[in-house]
Protein backbone atom coordinates (compact mmCIF):
# COMPACT_ATOMS: atom_id res chain seq x y z
CA UNK A 1 0.00 0.00 0.00
CA UNK A 2 1.50 3.32 -1.04
CA UNK A 3 0.31 6.49 0.95
CA UNK A 4 2.19 8.50 -1.30
CA UNK A 5 3.86 10.62 1.44
CA UNK A 6 7.32 10.88 -0.74
CA UNK A 7 9.06 12.08 -4.14
CA UNK A 8 11.82 10.11 -5.97
CA UNK A 9 13.49 13.69 -7.45
CA UNK A 10 16.16 12.41 -10.21
CA UNK A 11 18.78 14.54 -10.71
CA UNK A 12 22.63 15.28 -12.81
CA UNK A 13 25.42 13.19 -9.90
CA UNK A 14 26.61 16.02 -7.96
CA UNK A 15 23.83 17.83 -7.46
CA UNK A 16 21.41 16.34 -5.16
CA UNK A 17 21.52 20.04 -2.65
CA UNK A 18 20.44 21.69 -5.34
CA UNK A 19 17.51 19.74 -5.95
CA UNK A 20 17.09 18.96 -2.50
CA UNK A 21 16.92 22.61 -2.00
CA UNK A 22 14.54 23.56 -5.07
CA UNK A 23 11.80 20.87 -4.09
CA UNK A 24 11.34 22.29 -0.69
CA UNK A 25 10.91 25.44 -2.19
CA UNK A 26 8.49 24.52 -5.10
CA UNK A 27 6.91 22.36 -2.48
CA UNK A 28 6.20 24.95 0.25
CA UNK A 29 4.83 26.82 -2.70
CA UNK A 30 1.76 24.82 -2.75
CA UNK A 31 1.49 24.34 1.11
CA UNK A 32 3.57 21.08 1.19
CA UNK A 33 6.32 20.80 3.94
CA UNK A 34 8.69 18.03 4.51
CA UNK A 35 12.33 17.55 4.80
CA UNK A 36 15.59 16.06 2.44
CA UNK A 37 17.15 12.57 2.01
CA UNK A 38 20.05 12.67 -0.07
CA UNK A 39 23.70 10.77 -0.85
CA UNK A 40 26.16 12.81 -2.71
CA UNK A 41 26.35 11.37 -6.38
CA UNK A 42 23.67 9.24 -6.23
CA UNK A 43 22.00 11.05 -9.02
CA UNK A 44 18.65 11.49 -6.88
CA UNK A 45 17.04 12.80 -4.00
CA UNK A 46 14.25 11.92 -1.72
CA UNK A 47 11.72 14.22 -0.67
CA UNK A 48 9.40 13.38 2.39
CA UNK A 49 5.79 15.22 3.17
CA UNK A 50 4.74 15.80 6.21
CA UNK A 51 1.32 13.96 5.56
CA UNK A 52 0.27 11.08 3.50
CA UNK A 53 -1.09 12.02 -0.06
CA UNK A 54 0.99 15.13 -0.43
CA UNK A 55 3.42 14.10 -2.95
CA UNK A 56 0.60 13.78 -5.23
CA UNK A 57 -0.33 17.24 -4.49
CA UNK A 58 3.15 18.40 -5.20
CA UNK A 59 2.99 16.52 -8.51
CA UNK A 60 0.06 17.79 -10.25
CA UNK A 61 0.23 21.42 -8.90
CA UNK A 62 4.19 22.48 -9.55
CA UNK A 63 4.99 22.65 -13.11
CA UNK A 64 7.56 20.54 -13.88
CA UNK A 65 8.65 22.67 -17.07
CA UNK A 66 9.52 25.27 -14.30
CA UNK A 67 11.99 22.65 -12.55
CA UNK A 68 15.93 23.36 -13.04
CA UNK A 69 17.51 20.41 -11.31
CA UNK A 70 15.21 18.21 -11.38
CA UNK A 71 15.05 15.69 -14.59
CA UNK A 72 12.48 13.06 -13.40
CA UNK A 73 10.09 12.99 -10.60
CA UNK A 74 7.36 10.59 -9.19
CA UNK A 75 4.84 10.40 -6.01
CA UNK A 76 5.57 7.20 -4.20
CA UNK A 77 5.48 5.11 -1.08
CA UNK A 78 8.39 3.85 1.02
CA UNK A 79 11.06 1.67 -0.67
CA UNK A 80 9.97 -2.06 -1.60
CA UNK A 81 12.06 -5.16 -1.07
CA UNK A 82 10.90 -8.16 -3.08
CA UNK A 83 11.60 -11.28 -1.91
CA UNK A 84 13.42 -13.80 -4.61
CA UNK A 85 10.54 -15.53 -6.84
CA UNK A 86 7.78 -13.60 -8.73
CA UNK A 87 8.90 -10.09 -8.32
CA UNK A 88 5.89 -8.94 -10.49
CA UNK A 89 3.08 -10.63 -8.73
CA UNK A 90 4.55 -8.97 -5.06
CA UNK A 91 4.49 -5.39 -6.88
CA UNK A 92 1.10 -6.33 -8.71
CA UNK A 93 0.00 -6.63 -5.34
CA UNK A 94 0.58 -3.03 -4.54
CA UNK A 95 -1.45 -1.24 -7.16
CA UNK A 96 -4.92 -1.36 -5.10
CA UNK A 97 -3.83 1.83 -4.35
CA UNK A 98 -3.03 3.53 -7.44
CA UNK A 99 -4.63 5.88 -9.84
CA UNK A 100 -4.96 3.73 -13.29
CA UNK A 101 -1.69 4.33 -15.57
CA UNK A 102 -1.70 4.25 -19.45
CA UNK A 103 2.22 3.40 -19.47
CA UNK A 104 5.29 1.34 -17.04
CA UNK A 105 8.69 2.98 -17.17
CA UNK A 106 11.29 1.77 -15.10
CA UNK A 107 14.22 3.93 -14.50
CA UNK A 108 17.63 4.21 -12.82
CA UNK A 109 20.07 5.87 -11.12
CA UNK A 110 22.04 7.91 -13.82
CA UNK A 111 25.51 6.76 -11.95
CA UNK A 112 28.31 3.80 -12.90
CA UNK A 113 26.40 1.61 -10.65
CA UNK A 114 23.00 3.17 -11.60
CA UNK A 115 23.65 2.15 -15.57
CA UNK A 116 24.46 -1.66 -14.87
CA UNK A 117 20.68 -1.85 -14.35
CA UNK A 118 19.86 -0.76 -17.85
CA UNK A 119 19.11 -3.99 -19.05
CA UNK A 120 17.27 -5.21 -16.26
CA UNK A 121 14.97 -2.46 -15.91
CA UNK A 122 14.41 -2.29 -19.73
CA UNK A 123 13.42 -6.06 -19.59
CA UNK A 124 11.52 -6.35 -16.33
CA UNK A 125 9.52 -3.51 -17.00
CA UNK A 126 8.53 -5.36 -20.36
CA UNK A 127 7.46 -7.98 -18.76
CA UNK A 128 5.57 -6.52 -15.86
CA UNK A 129 3.59 -4.10 -18.43
CA UNK A 130 2.80 -7.15 -20.21
CA UNK A 131 1.60 -8.57 -17.01
CA UNK A 132 -0.54 -5.47 -16.27
CA UNK A 133 -2.15 -5.06 -19.61
CA UNK A 134 -3.37 -8.69 -19.38
CA UNK A 135 -4.94 -7.98 -16.15
CA UNK A 136 -6.34 -4.44 -17.46
CA UNK A 137 -4.70 -2.34 -15.22
CA UNK A 138 -2.49 -0.11 -17.66
CA UNK A 139 -5.97 1.41 -19.63
CA UNK A 140 -5.11 3.37 -22.83
CA UNK A 141 -7.80 5.98 -22.27
CA UNK A 142 -7.99 8.78 -19.47
CA UNK A 143 -8.65 12.25 -19.54
CA UNK A 144 -5.14 12.96 -17.14
CA UNK A 145 -3.33 10.36 -18.01
CA UNK A 146 -0.33 9.00 -15.58
CA UNK A 147 2.21 7.33 -15.85
CA UNK A 148 3.63 4.28 -13.72
CA UNK A 149 6.93 4.52 -12.38
CA UNK A 150 10.10 1.98 -10.90
CA UNK A 151 12.85 3.61 -10.13
CA UNK A 152 15.15 0.52 -9.39
CA UNK A 153 18.27 0.30 -6.51
CA UNK A 154 18.56 -3.06 -7.87
CA UNK A 155 17.00 -6.22 -8.84
CA UNK A 156 15.37 -6.45 -5.65
CA UNK A 157 14.56 -2.74 -3.99
CA UNK A 158 12.47 -0.32 -6.09
CA UNK A 159 10.34 2.25 -5.50
CA UNK A 160 6.75 2.24 -7.15
CA UNK A 161 5.22 5.67 -7.73
CA UNK A 162 3.07 7.61 -10.21
CA UNK A 163 3.56 10.93 -12.23
CA UNK A 164 1.31 12.94 -14.69
CA UNK A 165 2.39 11.93 -18.45
CA UNK A 166 1.74 15.74 -19.42
CA UNK A 167 3.90 16.98 -15.86
CA UNK A 168 7.12 14.55 -15.86
CA UNK A 169 9.40 14.67 -18.19
CA UNK A 170 9.22 12.96 -21.96
CA UNK A 171 12.22 10.67 -21.97
CA UNK A 172 13.44 8.13 -19.05
CA UNK A 173 15.33 9.60 -16.46
CA UNK A 174 14.74 12.91 -18.19
CA UNK A 175 16.95 12.23 -20.57
CA UNK A 176 16.71 12.81 -24.39
CA UNK A 177 18.39 10.31 -26.76
CA UNK A 178 20.70 12.37 -28.95
CA UNK A 179 23.35 11.84 -31.35
CA UNK A 180 26.57 13.13 -31.64
CA UNK A 181 26.91 14.54 -35.39
CA UNK A 182 30.45 13.39 -36.65
CA UNK A 183 30.44 16.65 -38.46
CA UNK A 184 30.32 19.00 -35.76
CA UNK A 185 33.31 20.62 -34.07
CA UNK A 186 32.95 19.97 -30.50
CA UNK A 187 30.24 17.74 -28.16
CA UNK A 188 29.09 21.48 -26.98
CA UNK A 189 27.10 20.84 -29.85
CA UNK A 190 24.05 18.59 -27.91
CA UNK A 191 23.86 21.31 -24.95
CA UNK A 192 22.13 23.74 -27.55
CA UNK A 193 20.05 20.48 -29.87
CA UNK A 194 18.85 19.37 -26.22
CA UNK A 195 18.06 23.30 -25.11
CA UNK A 196 15.63 23.37 -28.13
CA UNK A 197 13.49 19.60 -27.15
CA UNK A 198 13.36 21.01 -23.64
CA UNK A 199 12.39 24.71 -24.28
CA UNK A 200 10.52 24.64 -27.36
CA UNK A 201 7.72 22.39 -28.88
CA UNK A 202 8.06 20.65 -32.28
CA UNK A 203 5.34 22.69 -33.41
CA UNK A 204 7.12 25.79 -33.20
CA UNK A 205 10.60 25.09 -34.02
CA UNK A 206 9.50 26.18 -37.81
CA UNK A 207 8.91 29.58 -36.13
CA UNK A 208 11.39 30.02 -33.19
CA UNK A 209 14.05 28.40 -35.06
CA UNK A 210 13.33 29.02 -38.49
CA UNK A 211 14.58 27.72 -41.56
CA UNK A 212 16.92 30.29 -43.25
CA UNK A 213 16.72 32.77 -40.51
CA UNK A 214 18.96 34.15 -38.83
CA UNK A 215 21.24 33.98 -36.07
CA UNK A 216 24.00 35.41 -33.55
CA UNK A 217 26.51 32.87 -31.20
CA UNK A 218 28.08 34.65 -28.98
CA UNK A 219 31.77 32.99 -27.89
CA UNK A 220 31.55 30.48 -31.08
CA UNK A 221 34.72 28.69 -31.46
CA UNK A 222 34.99 26.23 -32.23
CA UNK A 223 31.63 26.05 -33.65
CA UNK A 224 29.66 23.44 -31.78
CA UNK A 225 26.74 25.85 -31.38
CA UNK A 226 26.62 27.37 -34.26
CA UNK A 227 26.45 23.69 -36.12
CA UNK A 228 23.13 23.05 -34.81
CA UNK A 229 21.87 26.77 -36.31
CA UNK A 230 23.87 25.95 -40.22
CA UNK A 231 22.05 22.55 -39.56
CA UNK A 232 18.90 24.37 -39.23
CA UNK A 233 19.81 26.79 -42.37
CA UNK A 234 20.19 29.33 -40.51
CA UNK A 235 22.55 32.35 -41.37
CA UNK A 236 25.02 32.84 -38.42
CA UNK A 237 27.43 35.67 -36.84
CA UNK A 238 29.80 33.63 -34.97
CA UNK A 239 31.31 35.93 -32.64
CA UNK A 240 34.83 34.84 -31.13
CA UNK A 241 38.61 35.84 -30.89
CA UNK A 242 39.28 32.31 -31.55
CA UNK A 243 39.67 30.33 -34.97
CA UNK A 244 36.59 28.56 -36.12
CA UNK A 245 36.19 25.39 -37.55
CA UNK A 246 37.41 25.36 -41.58
CA UNK A 247 34.63 22.56 -42.83
CA UNK A 248 32.20 25.00 -41.12
CA UNK A 249 33.50 28.01 -42.21
CA UNK A 250 32.75 26.32 -45.93
CA UNK A 251 29.40 26.19 -45.08
CA UNK A 252 29.18 29.86 -46.59
CA UNK A 253 26.21 30.23 -43.73
CA UNK A 254 28.84 31.64 -41.33
CA UNK A 255 30.43 34.77 -40.72
CA UNK A 256 33.48 34.86 -38.19
CA UNK A 257 33.19 37.77 -36.30
CA UNK A 258 36.86 38.47 -33.93
CA UNK A 259 34.86 40.57 -31.48
CA UNK A 260 34.24 40.37 -27.45
CA UNK A 261 31.27 38.67 -27.30
CA UNK A 262 29.70 41.10 -24.45
CA UNK A 263 30.47 44.03 -26.48
CA UNK A 264 29.41 43.06 -29.60
CA UNK A 265 26.01 44.64 -31.14
CA UNK A 266 23.88 43.34 -34.43
CA UNK A 267 23.28 45.66 -37.49
CA UNK A 268 19.44 44.50 -37.12
CA UNK A 269 17.19 42.13 -35.05
CA UNK A 270 18.24 38.27 -35.67
CA UNK A 271 15.66 35.33 -34.83
CA UNK A 272 18.12 34.10 -32.02
CA UNK A 273 21.00 34.80 -29.64
CA UNK A 274 23.08 32.00 -28.39
CA UNK A 275 25.87 32.07 -25.56
CA UNK A 276 27.71 29.54 -23.95
CA UNK A 277 30.16 32.01 -22.83
CA UNK A 278 32.86 30.97 -19.57
CA UNK A 279 32.11 33.93 -17.53
CA UNK A 280 30.47 35.15 -14.12
CA UNK A 281 26.48 34.12 -14.25
CA UNK A 282 25.42 37.69 -13.20
CA UNK A 283 27.29 39.23 -16.23
CA UNK A 284 25.75 36.63 -18.53
CA UNK A 285 22.13 37.13 -17.37
CA UNK A 286 22.67 41.40 -17.68
CA UNK A 287 23.73 40.35 -21.23
CA UNK A 288 20.07 38.20 -22.54
CA UNK A 289 18.22 40.86 -20.76
CA UNK A 290 20.11 43.65 -22.99
CA UNK A 291 19.66 41.71 -26.05
CA UNK A 292 15.78 41.31 -25.39
CA UNK A 293 15.17 45.07 -24.23
CA UNK A 294 17.42 46.28 -27.51
CA UNK A 295 15.67 44.58 -29.59
CA UNK A 296 18.41 42.57 -30.89
CA UNK A 297 16.83 39.27 -31.00
CA UNK A 298 13.71 37.39 -30.54
CA UNK A 299 15.44 34.17 -28.27
CA UNK A 300 18.10 34.07 -26.35
CA UNK A 301 19.48 30.93 -25.04
CA UNK A 302 22.26 31.11 -22.70
CA UNK A 303 24.51 29.29 -20.19
CA UNK A 304 24.80 30.57 -16.81
CA UNK A 305 28.55 29.43 -15.51
CA UNK A 306 27.78 28.18 -11.84
CA UNK A 307 29.70 28.52 -8.56
CA UNK A 308 31.20 26.12 -7.22
CA UNK A 309 29.33 27.12 -3.93
CA UNK A 310 25.46 28.43 -3.33
CA UNK A 311 24.65 27.06 -6.71
CA UNK A 312 21.27 27.09 -5.84
CA UNK A 313 21.07 30.34 -4.76
CA UNK A 314 22.90 31.90 -7.93
CA UNK A 315 20.80 30.47 -10.04
CA UNK A 316 17.83 31.68 -8.08
CA UNK A 317 19.47 35.50 -7.79
CA UNK A 318 20.32 35.49 -11.50
CA UNK A 319 16.76 34.27 -12.78
CA UNK A 320 15.36 36.66 -10.44
CA UNK A 321 17.82 39.53 -11.99
CA UNK A 322 16.35 39.02 -15.19
CA UNK A 323 12.79 39.10 -14.10
CA UNK A 324 12.92 42.13 -12.07
CA UNK A 325 14.97 44.04 -14.95
CA UNK A 326 12.10 43.02 -17.71
CA UNK A 327 9.26 43.20 -15.05
CA UNK A 328 10.58 46.73 -14.26
CA UNK A 329 9.79 48.00 -17.88
CA UNK A 330 6.25 45.94 -18.34
CA UNK A 331 7.43 43.61 -20.74
CA UNK A 332 5.80 40.38 -20.82
CA UNK A 333 8.52 37.14 -21.01
CA UNK A 334 8.97 33.90 -21.38
CA UNK A 335 12.26 32.53 -19.26
CA UNK A 336 12.57 28.79 -18.44
CA UNK A 337 15.86 27.22 -17.05
CA UNK A 338 16.80 23.71 -17.04
CA UNK A 339 20.24 21.62 -15.91
CA UNK A 340 20.77 19.33 -19.25
CA UNK A 341 21.80 16.02 -19.57
CA UNK A 342 24.82 17.33 -21.86
CA UNK A 343 25.49 20.31 -19.00
CA UNK A 344 28.01 20.39 -16.39
CA UNK A 345 28.43 23.04 -14.08
CA UNK A 346 26.16 25.06 -15.51
CA UNK A 347 22.18 25.62 -16.66
CA UNK A 348 20.69 26.39 -19.88
CA UNK A 349 17.62 29.64 -20.13
CA UNK A 350 15.90 30.61 -22.77
CA UNK A 351 14.32 33.97 -22.72
CA UNK A 352 12.03 35.54 -25.32
CA UNK A 353 9.37 38.16 -25.29
CA UNK A 354 5.85 36.88 -25.07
Amino acid sequence: MSEFDRLVLQCRPGFEKEAAAEVTDRAAEVGVYGYCQLKEHSGFVLFHCQEAGAALTVIENVSFRSLIFIRQWLACGELQHLEAGDRIAQLDALLGTYPDCVELWAEQPDTTEGRELVTFCRKFSSAMAQHLRKKGKLKKQQSQPKRLHLFVLSGSEMYLGVAPVSNSAPWLNGIPRLKFPKQAPSRSTLKLEEAWHWFIPKSQWDERIPLSGTAVDLGAAPGGWTWQLVNRSMFVAAVDNGPMNADLMESGQVEHVEADAYQYVPEKMVDMMVCDVVEKPVRTAHLAVDWILNGYCREAIFNLKLPMKKRYQETVSCLNLISDRLSEVGVRFELRAKQLYHDREEITCTLRVI
